[in-house]
């Protein structure tokens, strides 16, 4: 029942429980991205580790979140049970063989895998905006930190250099609500609080460096499996907007990283997505929107996405549309809510003529599921009852000893584990602070009268328009106003401004995420 080029998937039932034939997903359509779905206890898990088997054993490498430690034994060679042999023999499976996969395990705590970080800059304003679960005043804050940074040439490595800026922003609203708009005070300390609570739940593991290199994630072993990259999540669980947003960071960065290849004939890696209704739970339109085309659009990168839930109604339509491998495994339909889901499951499916969808999603058994996968041109095949078959590797996690047996013979062993702290937004306003506080102390024991060429009381940063502004006019209000010592930030910033004056075309780009372009 194995075939190249081919994951096989389970074997169909006609509606007397005979055998019908063989389901596959080609891989020529793998990152044509799909849909797993179905009610607790049906089985979802196992047919994740089939698929990602499968796309491994194909040379495919894979990246999944871990949410209850069982996706862990997929680094461990399989072993007898009877309800895997029973499966094997009832659906006729006589090629079947246990088998261990190369597993890379990653963890944002550190705890149960190799540290995964990024940095604040490379997550963006609207991913963090996300994660805070920032108001529109609040968003919009967010977003002249990130351009003041960018512009700047201030690094925003993790959680205390965007609180120093932040800082920075509060000393000197009034001035800068001038330049990009009304900055309340209010709007700044209430995202600082928000920082505080993220600090709380974990997320200053997550900002930092070394930031996770993509192609650590897109390996291949000596065997020529793809590696199988596993997100120990149980924890990160417990702050389910970190988990969406940290892979939703992880799907932009392939976006933009990664070069176009049209259809390939296998994808260069796939991403399952589990849990995947924390994804669009109260998110706002226009992060909607954008998911909604990279969904679209990483298809081309050769990536393709599986997102893996308990209901399909979790799933916004747009992107609903845009997936073409399916397996929905049992649905209950006690509400109307889980009416209307058994419906909208039944509908999405090309109609098999032999039995109604509807009727069938709600008396499937474990380990069973509807299956659809593209054929041919591209369309989807006709919807089977389908046994899905067993996995090769281990069926539950790994012990302690055994997962950590894994990471000592991992390939980035070391790469990852100690934490980086180099020059950043943090230690160059401190430094430029003190060095202008030791100024301004000169200055107060002998104070002058401002000089044509001082500079002004005001910070630039080039190309918003108030670079030239006439030394008449500012010197005009020093006169008129006497002088004025200048707050430590604000001295630290214009510092910064003069620093980059020189420095044309620094600005950064983002892409559609809000995350850097390379």
């Amino acid at each position: 029942m194995l075939e190249d080029g081919k994951i096989f998937v389970g074997v169909s039932r006609n509606p007397d429980d005979s055998i019908n034939k063989p389901e596959y997903l080609d891989l020529k359509f793998g990152n044509r991205h799909g849909l797993v779905t179905g009610a607790t206890g049906t089985g979802k898990t196992v047919t994740l580790q089939v698929l990602a088997e499968g796309f491994s054993r194909a040379g495919v490498p894979v990246f999944c979140a871990d949410i209850k430690g069982d996706l862990s034994g997929i680094a461990a060679k399989g072993e007898p049970k009877d309800f895997l042999t029973k499966r094997a023999e009832q659906i006729g499976f006589d090629d079947y063989e246990f088998d261990q996969f190369p597993v890379i395990f990653w963890d944002l705590f550190g705890e149960k895998g190799h540290r995964v970080r990024t940095t604040i800059a490379e997550m963006g304003p609207l991913l963090l905006a996300r994660l805070m679960d920032a108001s529109e005043p609040q968003e919009g804050v967010i977003n002249i930190a990130f351009k003041i940074a960018d512009q700047g040439g201030l690094p925003l490595l993790d959680l205390k250099d965007f609180s120093s800026l932040l800082n920075y922003m509060a000393e000197n609203a009034t001035e800068l609500s001038s330049k990009f708009g009304l900055i309340s005070k209010a709007s700044v300390a209430s995202i600082q609080r928000a920082m505080l609570v993220l600090e709380q739940q974990g997320a200053e593991h997550f900002f930092g460096e070394p930031a996770l290199k993509i192609t650590d994630i897109m390996r291949t072993n000596n065997r020529g499996y793809g590696q199988i990259s596993v997100l120990a999540a149980d924890k990160l669980m417990m702050n389910p907007r970190l988990y969406a947003t940290f892979l939703l960071w992880l799907l932009s960065e392939l976006f933009e990283e990664l070069p176009e290849v049209g259809d390939p004939e296998k994808p260069n890696l796939v991403f399952f997505f589990d849990e995947a209704h924390l994804l669009f739970n109260d998110a706002p339109k226009v992060l909607l929107e954008r998911v909604e085309q990279v969904v679209r659009l990483i298809r081309s990168k050769g990536v393709g996405v599986y997102f893996v839930t308990q209901n399909p109604l979790d799933v916004p339509e747009t992107v609903l549309a845009q997936l073409g491998n399916r397996v929905q495994h049992a649905l209950r339909a006690y509400s109307p809510r889980e009416q209307k889901a058994v419906k909208t499951a039944a509908d999405t499916f090309r109609p098999n003529p032999a039995f109604d969808c509807a009727t069938v999603i709600t008396t499937l058994g474990t380990g069973e599921a509807l299956v659809s996968t593209l054929e041919a041109k591209g369309s989807p095949s006709i919807v089977e009852r389908t046994l899905i078959r067993p996995p090769s590797g281990r069926v539950g996690p790994l012990t302690d000893a055994e997962r950590q047996q894994v990471m000592d013979r991992s390939p980035v062993l070391g790469v990852y584990d100690e934490d980086l702290d180099r020059e950043s937004a943090f230690e160059i306003l401190a430094a430029r602070a003190k060095k202008a506080s030791d100024s301004d102390a000169a200055k107060q024991v002998q104070p002058t009268e401002p000089t044509e060429g001082s500079a002004s009381g005001r910070w630039t940063l080039p190309g918003f328009g108030d670079d030239n502004e006439p030394q008449a006019k500012s010197q005009g209000r020093a006169r008129s106003s006497g002088y004025q010592r200048e707050t430590v930030v604000e001295a630290a910033m214009k510092s910064v401004a003069r620093t980059v004056a020189t420095q044309v075309g620094r600005a950064l780009v983002r892409g559609i995420l809000g995350s850097l372009k390379r």
